[in-house]
């Protein structure tokens, strides 16, 4: 048989957080018919009544009356429903907590790469205490080479001898496929 209740298992107080204002009566109104319920199902003793069948035998005329009552009687089995959600709920919550942690791991490994990227911007030398050789070494993709790769003011890629308009470059194409 299964186990009687004995209070509520719901944390309203948890619910409750998560339920949007306007749902907050909606939620009232459950929990009250949830409370309900509850009391009345607590107002009742978990197991039935004892008989004296010994007095009924005694008061009833009839033989073998009192005898079949009581084999009814303590043959009578008060039915639970069958618990079916339980093992449903659980692995649900096996797969969000999966999810959650693989979430956390990804979320610590980007904090990693994060705090690195701030270590190695608070090991820099200020900028404005940077030389054009300090900037340069710090980042050289950025920084202008001009032995290497000398560029023209104002040193926009625009204004490069091997610049190629994106725009210009995919008309072309797009052209030459209509022919």
């Amino acid at each position: 048989m299964a186990k009687r209740i004995s209070q509520s298992a719901v944390n309203w107080a948890a619910l409750a957080e998560r339920v949007p204002a306007e749902q907050k009566a909606h939620l009232a109104a459950f929990k009250i018919k949830s409370d309900n319920y509850l009391r009345r199902v607590l107002a009742n003793p978990p197991e039935p009544p004892k008989i004296n069948w010994a007095v009924y035998k005694q008061a009833v005329p009839i033989p073998g009356m009192v005898d079949t009552f009581q084999k009814q009687y303590e043959a009578l089995k008060i039915p639970y429903p069958a618990d079916t959600q339980t093992a449903l709920v659980e692995s649900q919550w096996n797969q969000v907590k999966n999810a959650i942690d693989a979430f956390i791991q990804e979320s610590n490994a980007n904090i990693a790469s994060y705090q690195k990227e701030i270590n190695a911007t608070k090991a820099l030398l200020p900028y404005d205490q940077m030389t054009m050789e300090d900037f340069y070494d710090a980042h050289p993709d950025l920084a202008l080479d001009p032995i290497k790769k000398p560029t023209f003011w104002p040193h926009t890629p625009e204004e490069q001898l091997d610049y190629v308009d994106p725009e210009k470059q995919a008309q072309p194409t797009t052209a030459a496929a209509a022919h």
